[in-house]
């Protein structure tokens, strides 16, 4: 077998592997919200790994990809909520396929090492928290309790889940950074320069 051919197997291999893993954890639910959203053990740092192994490019087909799972997984949840066709849709597109897909941005600081990683899976998570707001304020402001600001309460719905989720990633992504055995997974190969 080529050497590309054996990097091509390893790369679909872990990243079928680290897709497995995200939906796995995201079935651990520490808490969960009402109206969905949930904090789950890790489960986008899987992910975020795989965009900071293998760049934004292939981070962002596999977060795609991780996006279906999740939408398959949580569609029965988001029928039973009797929403309209277009609310339907909007929270399709918004809280599974735009909402999980930019975890793939995780990887966009990748060649500048640890403060890189830790910063591309801050702007990943930071999309994330921002598409699920778009949603709530478009989709759900007939949700919001009497005298409420649709945008204040979709900020303040989102980020009681979002924020310790975040946090838990944080740690875990410190966690996995500090120690040897996988840290060297995130090590980034640069190209060879020109003589």
């Amino acid at each position: 077998m080529s050497e590309k051919k054996k990097v091509n197997v390893k790369k679909l291999t872990m990243s079928a592997v680290l897709i497995a893993l995200s939906a796995a954890l995201s079935m651990v639910k520490i808490f969960e919200m009402p109206l969905g959203g949930s904090v789950t053990l890790l489960s986008m740092l899987p992910v975020c790994m795989l965009s900071i192994m293998y760049g934004c490019k292939w981070g962002l087909f596999c977060s795609f990809v991780y996006s279906l799972t999740q939408l398959v997984m949580g569609i029965g949840s988001v029928l039973s909520w009797g929403l309209t066709p277009q609310a339907l849709v909007g929270s399709i597109v918004f809280d599974y396929l735009a909402a999980f897909t930019v975890l793939g941005f995780a990887g966009m600081f990748r060649r500048h090492g640890v403060p890189g990683y830790i910063g591309g899976i801050s702007l990943a998570l930071l999309l994330r928290a921002v598409s699920h707001v778009i949603s709530g304020v478009i989709f759900f402001a007939s949700w919001a309790p009497e005298g409420w600001n649709p945008f204040v309460y979709s900020v303040t719905y989102n980020s009681a889940y979002m924020v310790p989720e975040i946090v838990f990633t944080f740690a875990g992504a410190i966690f996995l950074l500090k120690e040897p055995h996988t840290a060297k997974l995130f090590r980034v190969e640069m190209p060879a320069k020109a003589a």
